[in-house]
């Protein structure tokens, strides 16, 4: 075999890993980019699920006890990421509530106090009774409705965000990616654990009351 045949072949080989690599890097710059996409999808809609609850623990319909419990874990996951919130948002929050130095707040588990909201509710929601009673007041269905939209929400994009972390993992842990440092210096991706089972008596999203619906699956 010649030379120049040798330096053809080797070319190709050459161009072939290069042109892999390329591949490979490019795939991982967009799982990273999804997994960031579906986080900022998630943190918006743990924010939403937050302001109904606040809203509802204000708006009367509740019980005084039920209302304060709630209104307390409403208030500790908003203020969570408080200092992402939008405007109309900070405006529910209070903004001489806002703690100095908001960003901290990031670094506090997040996933214990959202799941401390979804407990709240749940024990505000525990009896039938209590739920058609909200559901007979007009105010009150508009309110139980839209926390349903809004936890059948959360229960979506925490799904679809812990799916892309998982896919973003597999491809991290390839020999070759690893090998060849792929991933740079983007940080492990790592999935958003809560407590976002569904309450009992809430029904799916758009049920009316004494509907028999059960709850969307997990």
């Amino acid at each position: 075999m010649r030379w120049s045949e040798i330096t053809v072949y080797v070319t190709i080989v050459v161009a072939l890993a290069l042109w892999w690599v390329w591949v490979a890097a490019s795939r991982l710059d967009r799982l990273h980019r999804k997994v960031g996409t579906s986080r900022a999808v998630l943190d918006a809609q743990l924010v939403r699920r937050a302001t109904v609850a606040a809203e509802l623990a204000t708006s009367g319909v509740l019980d005084p006890v039920s209302s304060v419990l709630v209104g307390e874990a409403a208030w500790a996951a908003l203020s969570t990421g408080a200092s992402e919130l939008p405007a109309d948002l900070l405006a529910l929050v209070g903004p001489d509530d806002v703690p100095v130095g908001g960003a901290a707040l990031l670094a506090v588990d997040r996933g214990s106090i959202e799941s401390e909201l979804s407990a709240t509710l749940r024990e505000a929601m525990d009896e039938p009774e209590e739920v058609a009673a909200l559901r007979a007041d007009p105010a009150g269905d508009e309110l139980v409705g839209l926390l349903a939209s809004s936890w059948y929400r959360v229960q979506l994009a925490r799904r679809f965000h812990n799916e892309a972390v998982a896919q973003t993992a597999r491809a991290r842990r390839g020999p070759l990616v690893r090998l060849l440092r792929l991933a740079g210096h983007a940080p492990e991706p790592s999935s958003f654990e809560m407590d976002d089972a569904w309450p009992e008596n809430l029904g799916r999203p758009g049920a009316r009351s004494g509907s028999a619906e059960t709850a969307p699956p997990r």
